[in-house]
């Protein structure tokens, strides 16, 4: 039973390796120049053992977004957790969101370059349906804060409006803001001082336009802002200096 847990415990070391070692790649050389045996130089593993863990680059690079995923999903999932309203909660989500990138900014880059399908779909079904599930995982935890709020009463759809649409748009708002972030676009010249007040701000703004109570006006949120950090993600902030 030792040898047999021992093995497991390197397996799954060599395993984070080798994607920790490609994604230091994929950030330095790109996709077309990250190839296996790169990663076999630099681990210092062979390629058949690289083989034994993945068939292909892309696989690698699939489980990659797969670990960023389930890592991005830790930190919503416990803002959803956080002591409050449904809306104080989805904001303690978004807080969440920001740190998960400040702190692991190239989780962030490496989905960036890997916005691709074709790379999905050069990896097994395995790996595309798992990648899938931690995805769906992520929307899942902002809707099920969104539902529990029209449950209620603290917002009211129109029938024409899902969940998950709404969720669709937080999600897509932010991730677009943040893509603009790490872009060498020059904010500054566009008169955004402060792209991140931009997306809390604008996250609010979308929160009142579906009428969910509290509204941005009714609440201290600079305050309900420094108990979330405090409460929720106090080591996170501290790393980040956020406060």
């Amino acid at each position: 039973m030792a040898t047999s847990e021992r093995k497991k415990r390197e397996y799954a070391q060599r395993q984070t390796l080798i994607i920790d070692t490609a994604r230091k790649l994929l950030l330095d050389v790109g996709y077309i120049d990250l190839n296996m045996d790169r990663i076999a130089e630099i681990t210092e593993y062979s390629k058949g053992t690289i083989y034994q863990h993945f068939s292909c680059k892309e696989e690698i690079l699939v489980e990659m977004l797969i670990q960023s995923a389930k890592k991005c999903g830790t930190f919503l999932g416990r803002g959803s957790r956080f002591q409050g309203t449904p809306r104080e909660r989805m904001a303690a989500m978004a807080l969440g969101y920001d740190l998960f990138i400040r702190l692991n900014p190239d989780h962030f880059k490496s989905k960036l370059l890997l916005q691709n399908e074709s790379i999905r779909r050069k990896a097994s079904p395995v790996f595309q349906k798992n990648l899938e599930k931690a995805e769906q995982d992520n929307m899942g935890i902002v809707s099920e804060v969104l539902r529990e709020a029209v449950e209620q009463g603290h917002v009211q759809l129109r029938k024409d409006v899902t969940t998950e649409e709404v969720s669709f748009g937080l999600w897509t708002g932010a991730f677009g803001a943040y893509v603009l972030m790490f872009s060498e676009m020059n904010l500054q010249a566009l008169g955004i001082s402060d792209p991140r007040k931009a997306v809390w701000n604008n996250i609010h703004a979308l929160l009142d336009g579906f009428g969910w109570h509290p509204l941005f006006q009714d609440l201290n949120w600079d305050q309900t802002k420094s108990r979330i950090l405090k409460e929720v993600f106090p080591h996170e902030a501290k790393l980040a200096q956020v406060s």
